[in-house]
Formats: structure tokens, C-alpha cells, sequence
């Protein structure tokens, strides 16, 4: 016969446990006051005593609930980091032939994850990448953050075009914000900027950018934008248009890399109010440091750390793709990246870095 043992949960056990010394201070302080005849004495040495017992309760009984709430404080930041490791996945070193190092810092310091998003998968497509941006930050965001990554992340390996990957983040979007409908209606003002790269073996970068800051290609020229084209607007308020034109953003050589991030690092500002100075701290990073996608990370979130004070208003994530494989395109005939280089050269020539 096969006897089966009830667990009994523990959680009400050690609650009632916690409670043991509270009622013992509590207990020896009423006892003291009814039966020690000490304590009904009205002279000032029994009132010095009687004084001195009941402030040694009340500083245990302090003393215990804040211990308790350091505890609880405790277990609630070990759940947000393990539900952040869930849904931000930590992101490997190297994807199919690319460096790869990501960090995101939340404005809500009550919460380990913010309102920003990113992931990168290796497909027989590519390498996929998605930068997002969600309104708000802090656990408001959080649903709006699982519902478009875990769309992305079935959809970068069923379709085969990066159109119908934004089309199923879109839709995606679209139920949960239904889901989330009130008395007065649905969310309409939710909005969410999604950025969409694809870098296939040769090295080209094509791109669908619905609202989101344009990434940087770090060299050993300097840096520069991936692209000048508008994007699309935001997923959410509008439906997407019926043709979805993918930006080809020429190719990504050996050794260069992408710097995507989250309009929180170029909109960070100072005690002065001046805005982060993003590429300018790329720049001095290229040219002072090797392409590291871990030291270009560190170096950038130092700086913004020290320019605002270690208190950004908004959340802020980063993403660097560095190519290391040993093969790829040439950009000499790029529709995208090099023209935007070659007019940034032309207009503004101080901000490429010879190395």
C-alpha cells in the first residue's frame, strides 16, 4: 500500500512563528503592568523602570517589523528579478557569428523591469533583432512587454518576411490592448515604437522601423546613423499601411557594429537640463577603446549614469551587435547606410573619428 504525505504549507507555520516574539514583548510588558507591584507605584524610580521596560517592547517590536519588511522587500525584488531574467532574457555572448551584449536600466527604482524591450534570435532567415520602447515604464508596461516580445519571438521563426514579423507584433498589440478595455474604452493611447533588423549571412542590415530611434554603426571611422529614412508611426494609435517598405541598410562588414537603444538615452538630461550627448559618447568610445560590444556598454552607461545623476527620468536600453564573421558584403552598394554616411560626411564632417 502506497501512502502518500500531505505537505502542509509552511508559509502560515512561519507566519504564526513571526508573530511568537511580538506577543512575548507584548505579553511581558501587560504582565509587568498588572501584576508587578513596581509598576503601580507612583514614585519616580518605579516610573524611570516602568518607562525604560515599556521602551525596550516597543523598540523590539519595532526593530521586528523592520526586519519583516526588509524580508518581504527582499522576497519581492527576488520575484521582479526573476520574472525580469523570463521576459528579458539574458541574451547569450555571440548569436551565429555576432558579438552581442544588452543592458536595460528601469526609471522605477521600485521595479527591476522597465517599459523597454529587446531580444535577438538566430532564424534560417537571419539574425532578427527587436528594440521597442513601450509608453510608461515601470510594472504598467510590463503586460505590454510580454505580449510583443512573446509575439516576436513565434514570429521571427514562422515568417519569412520582417513585413509579416511586424505584422504579428501588431496584431498581438491589438489584443492585448482589447483586453485591457474599460467602462470609458479601450487603451487607444497605448503605443509602442518597434524597431525590426534582419542581418542575414552576407552582413546586409535591412530594417522596419515604426517610431523608434535609428541605430548607430560603430567603425573604426567613427560613427554614424544606419539610416535618415522617416519611420512608420508608432504600433498602437494607427493601423499599419497595406505595403511595408523594409529600409536595405547596405552591410554590416567584419568588425563593425550596431548601437541600437531606446529614446531614453538620447532624451536623459542633466541637472541643467542638457540632453545626453549619445553619439558624441559612442565617438569617444571608438576611438579611445577597442569595438567591445561589453566595454562599448559600459562606457556608455557610465557616462549616462554620471550625466544624470544615477536617476534617469526614463528607461533606457541597450543593444550592440558587433559582425565577427569572417565573410561579408561590401557596403559600397548600400540604398541606405552608406548615402546616410556620405551626406552626415558632407554636412557634418566633425563628427567622424579617424582612428
Amino acid at each position: 500500500m502506497i501512502r502518500i504525505k500531505a505537505r502542509v504549507p509552511r508559509r502560515p507555520l512561519r507566519r504564526v512563528l513571526s508573530l511568537g516574539l511580538p506577543l512575548a514583548w507584548g505579553a511581558v510588558g501587560v504582565t509587568y503592568k498588572l501584576t508587578c507591584p513596581l509598576a503601580q507605584q507612583e514614585s519616580i524610580g518605579a516610573r524611570a523602570v516602568t518607562g525604560a521596560l515599556f521602551f525596550a517592547v516597543g523598540s523590539g517590536l519595532i526593530l521586528h517589523i523592520h526586519h519583516a519588511l526588509l524580508s518581504e522587500l527582499r522576497q519581492v525584488r527576488r520575484v521582479a528579478g526573476a520574472a525580469q531574467s523570463a521576459l528579458l532574457r539574458p541574451l547569450p555572448p555571440r548569436i551565429d557569428g555576432m558579438d552581442v551584449a544588452a543592458a536595460q536600466l528601469s526609471a522605477d527604482r521600485a521595479a527591476a523591469i522597465g517599459g523597454d524591450l529587446y531580444e535577438v534570435i538566430a532564424t534560417e532567415h537571419g539574425v532578427r533583432v527587436v528594440m521597442g520602447d513601450v509608453k510608461g515604464h515601470g510594472l504598467t508596461a510590463v503586460a505590454t512587454v510580454a505580449a510583443v516580445l512573446g509575439s516576436f519571438r513565434e514570429a521571427v521563426h514562422d515568417e519569412a518576411e520582417l513585413g509579416g514579423v511586424l505584422r504579428r507584433l501588431d496584431r498581438a498589440l491589438a489584443r492585448h490592448l482589447r483586453e485591457r478595455t474599460h467602462d470609458d474604452g479601450p487603451a487607444v493611447e497605448d503605443f509602442v515604437t518597434v524597431l525590426l533588423l534582419e542581418i542575414p549571412q552576407d552582413g546586409e542590415v535591412r530594417a522596419l522601423n515604426c517610431g523608434h530611434p535609428w541605430p548607430y554603426v560603430l567603425s573604426a571611422t567613427g560613427v554614424e546613423p544606419l539610416a535618415r529614412a522617416d519611420p512608420l508611426p508608432p504600433l498602437g494609435p494607427f493601423p499599419l499601411p497595406p505595403e511595408l517598405p523594409v529600409e536595405h541598410c547596405g552591410h554590416l562588414r567584419p568588425g563593425e557594429a550596431l548601437f541600437l537603444h531606446t529614446d531614453g538615452a538620447e532624451d536623459a538630461r542633466d541637472a541643467r537640463g542638457r540632453f545626453f550627448p549619445l553619439r558624441e559618447v559612442l565617438a569617444e568610445t571608438v576611438r579611445d577603446d577597442p569595438l567591445v560590444p561589453q566595454a562599448v556598454l559600459g562606457s556608455v552607461f557610465t557616462a549616462l549614469q554620471r550625466h544624470t545623476g544615477g536617476a534617469p527620468a526614463d528607461d533606457v536600453a541597450l543593444l550592440v551587435l558587433r559582425n565577427d564573421r569572417r565573410t561579408s558584403g561590401a557596403r559600397d552598394s548600400d540604398t541606405c547606410g552608406s548615402a546616410a554616411r556620405a551626406r552626415s560626411a558632407t554636412t557634418h564632417p566633425q563628427s567622424t573619428n579617424h582612428l
